[in-house]
């Protein structure tokens, strides 16, 4: 999702009203400190200028397989395979017009699953995940419907049996959806709700602030199949997965936390080809001219999970050499101000449930801003 546009002048009603439908639960737990905020290196720079709203990454033994965003030039419709250096070597289209890709993923076989599920407007009646597989000179569409309605995705994930897991982009509770069948092509196969998942708070410094922390923007499996991570604008969580379980880690385990402070728009997340590292990508349509998108290379914590503690006081995450942490960027506001108080647990009783209820109706408008600025391409779709 990129920014242009900025904020919009105007979001559409459709949009806001189905932000505003988070509903506040329980008071959200906190890390029991600030996630890790490991010094990120970079790997290489992505000189295509076909690739500037990469919203997929995955890395491979030879290099990285990319996508962009829903995108208005046909020359950035296709999927990007790059070497080590960044460099794109070849590329393959799509047999008919994509709406909007948001994530990709590599099976155990070497099939490159490409999710087409963004819907900023949610108005879509399906969605659909290409299948390149191995050796094809063109990838199949495979269309899917949710039992509950439309929602706006961006991760893609796979299980032990070579499974698609779709993670929905939403405030509070994000949902886990996994197909009821086969993929067969030219059928629609429905989904089914497996779950639903609520981040851990951190305090990591984004370009959306408190609700760039919520907001699942890109998925991972890690080569082996026995850890996956989900990231947003500011963090990435990894969770330990058993027996190819992916539903089972999303929605009943905790995970470990690093912090991906201050990214430009982070959607990418992937493990390196050996899973020992973590590398993401930012799209670069809106940054100054001249700005390239670079591959960063994150270290992993290792370890269990870190347990989640009552909420502390909120407090920033450490700056690196090499990724700068610095204040959101964000303007304060009384709301805003409220929003986050809220977030780091602040306030008792009924100032508390107070300061909830204002986070939610901010995090709501906060969804139709982030979202207007590409709907109205994929209005034009």
């Amino acid at each position: 999702m990129t920014r242009r546009g900025w904020p919009p002048a105007r979001a559409g009603w459709s949009t806001v009203l189905a932000a505003l439908t988070v509903v506040p639960g329980p008071a959200q737990a906190a890390l029991p400190g600030p996630a890790l905020a490991a010094a990120a290196t970079p790997v290489c720079q992505v000189r295509d200028e076909r690739l500037t709203e990469i919203s997929g990454m995955v890395a491979t033994d030879s290099g990285f397989v990319m996508v962009n965003d829903g995108s208005d030039e046909a020359s950035r419709r296709r999927i990007f395979f790059l070497d080590a250096r960044c460099a794109v070597v070849r590329t393959v289209a799509y047999p008919s017009r994509p709406r909007d890709t948001e994530d990709l993923v590599v099976g155990a076989d070497g099939t490159i699953w490409v999710a087409d599920i963004g819907d900023n407007d949610r108005t879509r009646a399906t969605v659909g995940l290409w299948k390149l597989s191995p050796g094809a000179r063109r990838p199949v569409l495979h269309r899917l419907t949710y039992p509950d309605g439309a929602h706006d995705a961006e991760a893609l994930l796979v299980d032990g049996d070579g499974r698609p897991v779709v993670v929905t982009k939403q405030g509070g509770e994000a949902g886990v959806y996994v197909p009821t069948g086969p993929l067969r092509a030219g059928v629609t196969v429905p989904l089914a709700r497996a779950g639903q998942l609520r981040l851990p708070a951190t305090t990591t410094a984004n370009p959306y602030s408190f609700f760039g922390r919520r907001l699942v923007t890109g998925g991972a499996t890690a080569p082996d199949g026995r850890r996956v991570v989900l990231r947003t604008y500011a963090d990435a969580f990894e969770f330990d997965v058993t027996d190819g379980d992916v539903v089972a880690a999303l929605t009943t385990g905790t995970p470990r936390v690093v912090a991906l402070p201050d990214e430009p728009q982070g959607e990418s997340v992937s493990y390196s080809g050996d899973g020992r590292w973590l590398l993401t990508v930012s799209e670069t349509a809106d940054q100054p001219p001249g700005t390239r998108p670079t591959v960063l290379r994150y270290a992993l914590p290792a370890g269990p999970a870190s347990p989640v503690s009552s909420p502390p006081a909120a407090s920033p995450p450490a700056a690196s050499p090499d990724v700068p942490a610095p204040a959101d960027r964000s303007p304060s506001t009384p709301a805003r101000d409220a929003v986050d108080a809220a977030d780091s647990g602040a306030g008792a009783g009924g100032v508390r449930s107070l300061l909830l209820g204002v986070g939610v109706i901010v995090a709501g408008l906060l969804v139709a801003l982030v979202g207007a600025g590409r709907a109205r391409r994929t209005r034009r779709r």
